[in-house]
């Protein structure tokens, strides 16, 4: 596992960001773990978040894009974020664009926050999660009408690995085959399992034979 994703990792447990125990999702799923990126909120987790969004980024989809995509609400500090980091680390800038929730009529116009979009950009779509693939049915739509984009990949923070809207394949698998891009994450949540499990992380065992057992039955009838 490259060494970004296991400092990624203790990054979201340091953060709180992710969690172990017994969780209701919005889907109604019993879950061992949570994630919540709204608790990335000062200016140093900020600052890491991009940093480590902009290394996976660049690790599958290189410098072959020209704007970063983050939808509202959590999409918009992502992007931002992200492109920073992405000129710190690699000399290349990247515009940032989110859409707003209600489109603006007067002085800075329109759907769109940031930079405008133009024939022939490629995208590359920056959110937190994708559980079901629902959010990517909503942004994809705005990219395209904004004129002739193309939209070069996804890049979440975790996947989670579980069955997408279809009830077949994963999410970030659905998103493959119904738009026809890649779809990525920084870390999966098998390697998530892979890198705390029985390991002490600051004098603590995050993953334990029990949490383990939660996890597989959880992916046993979830998991894709």
């Amino acid at each position: 596992m490259e060494q970004y994703k296991k400092e990624f990792i203790e990054f979201m447990v340091d953060s709180e960001v992710l969690k172990f125990g017994e969780f209701i999702l919005k889907s109604g799923r019993k879950s061992p773990f949570f994630m919540n990126a709204g608790s990335y909120v000062t200016g140093t987790q900020l600052m890491k978040l991009g940093e480590y969004y902009a290394k996976a980024i660049h690790a599958h989809y290189g410098d072959d894009f020209d704007v970063l995509f983050g939808p509202a609400y959590k999409g918009i500090p992502l992007s931002v974020a992200t492109t920073i980091a992405y000129a710190n680390l690699y000399g290349k800038e990247i515009r940032y664009c989110s859409n707003r929730k209600e489109e603006k009529d007067h002085g800075d116009a329109g759907i769109l926050l940031g930079s405008k979009l133009k024939d022939g950009d490629r995208v590359v779509i920056i959110e937190d999660v994708t559980t079901s693939g629902k959010s990517i049915s909503e942004t994809f739509p705005i990219l395209k009408a904004q004129g002739n984009v193309q939209v070069i990949g996804l890049m979440v923070s975790l996947n989670r690995m579980e069955k997408g809207l279809g009830g077949e394949v994963s999410a970030l698998e659905e998103i493959r085959k119904t738009y026809g891009f890649e779809a990525n994450a920084i870390v999966t949540m098998q390697e998530v399992t892979q890198h705390l499990y029985q390991k002490p992380y600051k004098g603590k065992i995050m993953i334990d034979d029990t949490l383990k057992a939660a996890i597989d039955a959880y992916y046993e009838q979830y998991g894709a």
